[in-house]
């Protein structure tokens, strides 16, 4: 993407943000681009704060006008990538709490499947986290194909089919007030999933169980490749 759509996505929340008064999340958008600089996506042509300004600027487009929340969707990786410790974030308690909470946190003989359960449970107690992490998913979710490797794309795939949207669906019953902005997250993800899942041979259940399993992607030795000749042979009915 270039650089001038990332001028533009700025220039528009910038202006945004000066005229509803969000002072947070004007200071978050500064506070962000410094420390993210020059570091790019993963494959190396896009800039790295093109992920948390889509985010902003999808939500904003939603309607969401919480400040905390928005500054909190572009300073969410800042800690996890960039080595700010959240304590030392030059932000209130609020948002704070919501970067710590998406940023993943190990503990010692954790295994991975633990983690995760672990990770989304507590996202549940905020809504400014669990908005957040519907929001980056989606923008993960929507920008790993022809980026990440196929063992990568179907874990995404499996963890958010398995973990992400059973959590959504269980906040919308905790947290009414934010019911209709959970209700599109989980809607074009869960249509995201779908598309990519049948493309890569991934079975998604209905009852929030897939093949392969959560257990299987999140063990270390996990691989997978997608059979590209068998996909366009069934797709094509040859």
């Amino acid at each position: 993407m270039p650089n001038t759509n990332v001028d533009n996505m700025i220039r528009h929340l910038r202006g945004y943000f000066n005229g509803a008064r969000m002072t947070e999340s004007l200071r978050a958008l500064s506070y962000m681009k410094s420390k993210h600089g020059d570091q790019k996506r993963k494959g190396g042509d896009v800039p790295y704060i093109v992920h948390p300004l889509g985010m902003a600027c999808f939500a904003v487009a939603l309607g969401i006008r919480d400040d905390n929340m928005i500054a909190t969707f572009l300073l969410h990786d800042v800690c996890e990538d960039c080595g700010v410790y959240v304590d030392d974030l030059p932000f209130n308690s609020a948002i704070k709490h919501g970067v710590k909470l998406m940023t993943i946190r190990a503990f010692p003989n954790e295994d991975k499947y633990v983690t995760k359960t672990r990770y989304y449970n507590e996202l549940l107690d905020d809504q400014i986290a669990i908005l957040c992490k519907a929001s980056d998913r989606y923008s993960n979710l929507t920008s790993m194909v022809g980026v990440l490797s196929d063992t990568a794309i179907v874990k995404n795939v499996v963890e958010t089919h398995c973990l992400l949207l059973p959590m959504l669906k269980e906040a919308k019953e905790r947290w009414p007030e934010i019911a209709d902005y959970l209700h599109v997250y989980r809607t074009i993800i869960a249509d995201q999933i779908s598309t990519i899942a049948y493309f890569y041979g991934i079975e998604l259940n209905d009852d929030n169980t897939a093949s392969p399993s959560i257990e299987e992607v999140l063990s270390p030795d996990f691989t997978w490749t997608r059979d590209i000749a068998q996909t366009t042979s069934t797709d094509t009915g040859s």
